[in-house]
């Protein structure tokens, strides 16, 4: 299994619409993702860091898959009107990590 994170840097003077991306953008990716193996989306407004400093990101979606290469047919597949909408909440360029995920503990 792995993780995509979506991540947005915090940045003064920045423009998220923290509504609109936990609504209508994250529906756009269940809708152009989910039939193209998309598991689970999880999106985060971030609020803090643990010392209760302001965050490097404002907010980010984890998206798990299979396995790299089902990330990257989903992506073909349906990832242009997911693009096309990013001017839609921010004006901060995304930042994208893909990741190995490894159970360690399930409470």
């Amino acid at each position: 299994m792995i993780r995509v994170t979506v991540s947005y840097a915090a940045r003064e003077g920045a423009r998220f619409d923290h509504a609109y991306y936990q609504n209508r953008h994250a529906a756009l990716i269940r809708e152009h993702l989910g039939a193209h193996g998309l598991r689970r989306l999880e999106i985060d407004q971030v609020l803090s860091d643990a010392a209760g400093n302001p965050a490097p990101v404002v907010a980010a979606a984890h998206m798990l898959f299979d396995d790299v290469a089902a990330f990257q047919a989903a992506m073909t597949a349906g990832g242009q009107p997911l693009m096309a909408d990013v001017a839609n909440y921010t004006d901060i360029p995304p930042q994208i990590l893909i990741s190995q995920v490894h159970v360690a503990y399930e409470g």
